[in-house]
């Protein structure tokens, strides 16, 4: 199933869709509220229910990424180094007692209400949440659930920052804290695999689910059979202070089809040897860039960024574009000694290593591309849940 299925499709006559009011953009951050927006129904004071809530980091793809992704990572085992940012995928359910569901995604900026059953259709809209529905009824409750579901993103959704398999670990997450199930990090991970790459068929890779779900700085190696061993790095507070300072997180404003990538990628796999080497290769870099991390040899890392990415563009053509190359290009010119493209490839977001006071400059030089500078902060914890 494409990537674009995720998208807006107005065929279903039997669904009721709306666009979310403006004010649903607020919902998260206010601390009181008497009515819920974006509802047919309003409640007084008295009758709110309980709200489940859960937040799952986005995160950066700092090398190997890729060799997660089968049949690599089947025949050959994966690796991958990441880490979890304070960029955040939202999600919150508030049971409803009218037999209904309804969802509003200001990601997608959707809504949805239909009458709840033990299945969802998942042609059309919101595909990925009525897919992660589906899941946990079939798994676990076996009976339909009637609620209000409610997401929302720091980052855009194809932006190379793993949004939508945050969102999907954050739904998972709230629903985890409603119904008490049973799960920890390596479970609910492998749920939001599961859902996204195996009942919903989108293309991608094991990473993003695994750092939505634990957070902080993750070795993370993948074999066949979906087996996968998280190694959290404990890395010197004074490296990761100046990672962070030293790395420039710049939205290139072009959005991509993730899943499309992936396919071509895939393709390119299977039939060209020369692919496959440019993957020994990336998955190499992830065990020497972890050893520079823990080191603190970031001046190296940096240039290891660079060495990467030239690998990255010899897997797949649609990984890096004349915008990009040109967006690049001028990065390194004003100072930054390595970077890449986060996720994927063609667009979303980009990164950079500018060592010294480098940055000011390359920010400088850079805004003539109409971009987005986003600053971040690394963070240890991964999804979080509570009530309300």
């Amino acid at each position: 199933m494409p990537a674009s299925s995720l998208l807006a499709d107005q065929s279903n006559k039997s669904e009721s869709y709306h666009k979310p009011k403006k004010e649903i953009q607020e919902w998260f951050t206010l601390e009181r509220r008497y009515s819920f927006i974006g509802s047919n129904h309003t409640y007084d004071k008295s009758n709110i229910k309980t709200i489940y809530r859960a937040k799952a980091p986005l995160r950066l793809g700092l090398a190997g990424g890729g060799t997660d992704i089968s049949p690599y990572s089947d025949l050959y085992g994966g690796a991958v180094l990441n880490a979890a940012i304070n960029m955040y995928a939202f999600a919150s359910i508030q049971p409803r007692t009218d037999g209904m569901i309804e969802i509003i995604s200001t990601d997608f900026s959707e809504n949805l209400l239909i009458q709840s059953s033990k299945s969802l259709d998942i042609n059309g809209n919101l595909i990925l949440l009525k897919g992660i529905y589906n899941k946990i009824v079939k798994d676990f409750t076996k009976k339909p659930l009637s609620f209000t579901l409610i997401t929302d993103a720091n980052a855009p959704i194809c932006s190379g920052l793993g949004t939508s398999s945050a969102i999907t670990v954050a739904v998972i997450g709230a629903f985890v804290e409603w119904l008490k199930l049973p799960l920890g990090e390596y479970e609910v991970a492998h749920l939001a695999f599961e859902i996204e790459r195996k009942e919903l068929g989108l293309a991608g890779g094991k990473q993003d689910q695994y750092a939505a779900a634990f957070g902080g700085f993750n070795f993370m190696e993948f074999y066949k059979n979906d087996e996968v061993l998280i190694n959290p790095l404990r890395i010197k507070e004074d490296y990761i202070l100046e990672l962070e300072n030293n790395l420039l997180l710049f939205f290139t404003g072009k959005s991509r089809f993730s899943a499309e990538i992936i396919e071509t990628q895939v393709k390119a796999m299977k039939s060209n040897e020369g692919t496959v080497e440019y993957m020994h290769k990336m998955k190499a870099a992830a065990f020497e860039m972890k050893k520079l991390l823990l080191k603190g040899r970031l001046h190296e890392l940096g240039e290891l960024l660079d060495v990467i990415w030239k690998y990255k563009k010899n897997t797949g053509e649609n990984v890096s574009t004349d915008f990009i190359d040109e967006i690049y290009t001028t990065a390194r010119e004003s100072g930054a000694i390595g970077g890449k493209v986060s996720g994927a490839g063609g667009g979303g977001f980009m990164f950079f290593y500018c060592p010294g006071n480098n940055k000011y400059k390359v920010i400088q030089n850079l805004s003539k591309f109409k971009g987005d500078i986003r600053r971040f902060e690394f963070i240890k914890k991964g999804l979080i849940t509570w009530e309300t």
